[in-house]
């Protein structure tokens, strides 16, 4: 879809979700219950490491009825990772002094992320009585799946953790030359062959390693490279293209995951053999898990392995899979973890990008029949599925949580 970025590009430095008229974010606008009554139409989205993690975690350890699920999710994800990395994490005390994490407390951050979605999922299912298992779907957005793969019964806390904090070291030591960049086009959709090609060319000159980290939209990427090599990919970029792109680049250190770089430590080979021995994985997940590896719902209740295999350096396929719920009829997207950014962001660019081009052509009740009626949709344009991001309602968990009323809450644990 043309046009889906803002005009100055993706927000490549934080992803920063900063909503407008944002429906149903407070409490007051969707209580318990009518959260409850959109499980049947929701997806849980479980967000990924960025460059800030705590998000609202401490004031969700001092709370007076959540705090002690905190703590606990806190203290088994601290006790898994002190185990698999031979050496102690403790969550709980960087949570609660608020000391966010970075590139060199990576595995903290993994640990902290994992730790806090199971621990929010945990508080809305036993205080509110909802379940992440009677959403239509779950999804994540990179470390985001594997939590979700914990949310719906398919692997232990400790599975989970094993895999990325045993390479979280190699991961690391990867992201000291590498750069991450947004390739977008501002009005034309990216030829994603041209893309690869250049990337491919780059990397046969033998001087570092780049390549597409992420499907954004149709016009836009997110590109990870070693060394110089986004600056040869933008002198290229000019002549490859028909029409004006441009390479917008982030100053912070990523580990190079969901890229070909990892293959410089063999990561998803060693990720591999460790999964042969991972204890579960061999049930269906439930809700459905639409993954991002492939950006359809692809888990049976045997091939979790070979995904998460591949999940190590393949793009993230974010656009295949906001366009897979809208496809599906999702009408509310709860999104999970400390401070989701990218994942909220993206819909609500969509959602603008719709508005403004449909504005003064169609109402918005217009809409809502249009997409509510089959038949009629199958007589549109292929893409119709595009025009219901505006009806799509946003939750942000941590922030609906953590309005709700605590007298009420107190004495319904009484």
């Amino acid at each position: 879809m043309a046009g889906f970025c803002s005009a100055d590009g993706p927000n490549v430095d934080s992803y920063e979700y900063r909503p407008k008229q944002q429906r149903f974010r407070k409490s007051r606008d969707m209580d318990a219950q009518l959260l409850k009554k959109q499980l049947p139409n929701a997806a849980f989205a479980f967000r990924g490491y960025n460059q800030t993690n705590i998000g609202r975690s401490t004031e969700m350890l001092e709370h007076e009825v959540y705090g002690p699920t905190v703590r606990r999710w806190l203290d088994e994800a601290s006790a898994a990772a002190s185990d698999i990395l031979g050496r102690e994490i403790n969550l709980v005390d960087r949570v609660s002094e608020n000391r966010e994490t970075d590139l060199s407390t990576y595995s903290d951050a993994i640990a902290l992320i994992v730790g806090m979605e199971l621990a929010q999922i945990d508080i809305l299912e036993n205080q509110f009585g909802i379940s992440v298992k009677d959403a239509r779907i779950a999804m994540g957005y990179s470390l985001g799946e594997i939590t979700a793969l914990v949310a719906a019964g398919v692997i232990s806390l400790y599975d989970a953790l094993r895999v990325p904090l045993s390479l979280s070291d190699d991961c690391v030591a990867l992201a000291n030359d590498v750069v991450l960049a947004a390739l977008f086009s501002k009005a034309n959709e990216l030829p994603m062959d041209t893309v690869r090609r250049l990337c491919v060319e780059v990397n046969a000159e033998g001087k570092g390693v780049m390549g597409i980290s992420a499907y954004l939209s149709p016009n836009s990427v997110l590109l990870m490279g070693q060394q110089d090599t986004l600056d040869r990919f933008k002198q290229r970029m000019n002549q490859a293209f028909e029409f004006r792109v441009h390479l917008r680049k982030n100053e912070n250190k990523w580990p190079p995951l969901h890229t070909p770089i990892v293959w410089e430590r063999q990561v998803p080979n060693r990720a591999a053999v460790l999964m042969h021995s991972m204890k579960g994985g061999l049930v269906l997940p439930k809700p459905p898990i639409l993954s991002l590896v492939t950006g359809k719902v692809s888990y049976n209740d045997y091939n979790a392995r070979e995904i998460l295999h591949h999940w190590t350096d393949s793009p993230q396929r974010l656009w295949d899979a906001v366009y897979e719920t809208l496809s599906m009829g999702i009408d509310t997207v709860i999104h999970v973890g400390p401070q989701p950014n990218i994942m909220p962001a993206t819909y609500r660019r969509l959602c603008d990008n719709v508005e403004s081009q449909t504005r003064g052509r169609i109402g918005m009740r217009a809409l809502a029949q249009i997409v509510s009626r089959p038949w009629l949709q199958k007589l549109l344009p292929e893409r119709t599925a595009l025009l219901r991001a505006p009806l799509v309602k946003q939750v942000i968990l941590e922030d609906w949580l953590l309005e709700q009323d605590v007298e009420k809450l107190r004495s319904s644990n009484r």
